[in-house]
């Protein structure tokens, strides 16, 4: 297995006023492709602060973070979002599906902003889109989709660059258990492909299909629970 993604002492301080806010402990941690990592903890525990990390949302305040064999931590904003788009999938708890688009159209998004051509791009998601069993509900608008469906359509979408790393963030909060557990089997399917799926979730039914749990507390991560979460 490769290494997708790792964190090397980086850690994560915000300054408001004189008040200094650990958001993340320094940590080292790597996640490999062909494994589903969980990251679980209470709100405010710092859960979210390491998944912007890795998806390159934020700089460390100390240490590097490492993309592939990229580091990302001194890289400029602009050298960041193409970085994203092209290796970094991202699948969010509220879909972030584009109203005005149809399932089809969503899918396409990032490899039109790649600079792909419309008919290429249209060839490429129209694959994607079969493959999740999705092709009767191509031209619906996010509306007329169960949230299943838009979940669905929202992890196709993260796919079609084939990035190596795909972070996600509570992506079955919103759904029922029926639907949660389609997205669980394609997201564990997906990490078999050579990928590496982290999941940030306060849902506990998901343990059983990852690979490996991380635990989060007070800005530190741990292979175990920590006190306070037992």
């Amino acid at each position: 297995m490769d290494i997708a993604a790792r964190l090397s002492n980086a850690g994560k301080k915000y300054k408001t006023g004189d008040t200094t806010i650990v958001a993340l402990e320094p940590t080292t941690v790597e996640f490999r492709t062909g494994e589903i990592t969980l990251i679980v903890g209470p709100s405010g525990s710092g859960k979210t602060t390491l998944l912007s990390l890795l998806g390159c949302v934020i700089y460390p305040t100390s240490g590097d973070v490492w993309v592939g064999d990229t580091c990302v931590s001194r890289l400029p904003e602009k050298q960041l979002a193409t970085l994203r788009l092209q290796h970094i999938g991202f699948v969010f708890q509220g879909f972030n599906l584009l109203a005005p688009l149809n399932a089809l159209e969503n899918v396409m998004q990032p490899l039109i902003l790649q600079g792909v051509n419309r008919k290429e791009a249209k060839k490429r998601a129209l694959e994607l889109i079969r493959t999740f069993k999705m092709e009767d509900r191509k031209n619906n608008l996010p509306r007329n989709l169960s949230g299943g469906q838009q979940q669905r359509v929202a992890v196709a979408r993260s796919l079609i660059t084939n990035p190596q790393l795909v972070l996600c963030d509570e992506p079955t909060a919103s759904l029922d258990q029926f639907s949660a557990k389609q997205v669980m089997e394609m997201l564990r399917s997906l990490s078999r492909e050579n990928r590496a799926v982290v999941i940030v979730t306060h849902d506990m039914r998901l343990k059983k299909y990852a690979d490996r749990t991380i635990y989060v507390s007070e800005g530190r991560i741990s292979a175990e629970p920590i006190e306070e979460e037992i």
